[in-house]
């Protein structure tokens, strides 16, 4: 199948950008390892495609004000080898993203504004409290991811707005995290996930949304946990392996130091 018919434009700067953004039908292109295939099975009908990456100043990483501000052109693989330091969760997330090829070219601000439920950085987000800057023509705003993830493939950018950058406050050596997923082959999207961060256990490919686990044992998990099937796990399939990765993730987070 190919993709529809679609104009194609590449802005030089953010602003230019914002002006192609609030045409009709626009929409935006970073690493595009998400958003071709859709293309081309036409469940995704743009009528332009505002390609951004070509803006250099949405592929850096800053440290400020004890967060770590990660531009939304950055890839998943510079994610693994640069961030291992400072924020060790969603670089250990990173290394769970498709294959090389993949992490070579798609970015955090894709996969965020996508908001797959089975992708691996909006759980980490949401664990990490971390706050979304979104820029439009009319300035910026900054989003908790929590608050930023809204539905199935939907969250809180209006139109005309496109991710900027993410924060991520700086681990300490006093912080715990872990991350797993269980998946059907390596390289595949989870069945069932956990980005865990101190006290805050979120699991993702059991919901629209990230799931936050309030209390954090298996009793609270039970309770109010209500897992999705998808085409090849039932809601009690789910629901058993999310209570495996919990109980990993309490033993791996009281032994580590």
């Amino acid at each position: 199948m190919k993709a529809p018919a679609f104009a194609y434009a590449k802005p030089a700067s953010l602003a230019e950008a914002f002006d192609l953004l609030a045409k009709p039908g626009a929409k935006v292109l970073a690493g595009g390892q998400s958003l071709i295939p859709s293309l081309n099975m036409r469940l995704s009908s743009p009528e332009l495609l505002v390609d951004i990456g070509g803006l250099d100043e949405l592929k850096k990483i800053r440290v400020e004000d004890g967060a770590v501000h990660v531009g939304a052109l950055v890839t998943h693989a510079t994610i693994e080898k640069d961030l291992g330091e400072n924020v060790p969760l969603l670089a250990e997330a990173a290394k769970h993203v498709a294959h090389a090829a993949i992490r070579n070219r798609g970015t955090i601000g894709g996969s965020l504004a996508l908001a797959d439920p089975a992708a691996e950085y909006p759980a980490v987000a949401v664990a990490m409290q971390s706050v979304l800057t979104l820029k439009s023509k009319a300035g910026e705003r900054t989003v908790p991811a929590e608050k930023f993830f809204k539905g199935l493939f939907e969250t809180d950018l209006r139109e005309g707005e496109l991710l900027a950058s993410v924060a991520f406050p700086m681990t300490r050596t006093t912080d715990k995290s872990v991350f797993l997923e269980l998946a059907r082959r390596t390289g595949d999207y989870a069945i069932v996930g956990l980005a865990a961060h101190n006290d805050r256990f979120v699991f993702f490919g059991v919901d629209s949304v990230p799931f936050l686990l309030k209390g954090g044992n298996a009793e609270d998990l039970r309770k109010t946990l209500k897992p999705t099937a998808d085409l090849y796990n039932s809601p009690a399939t789910k629901l058993h392996l999310s209570g495996v990765l919990l109980e990993r993730a309490w033993k791996t987070l009281s032994t580590s130091r």
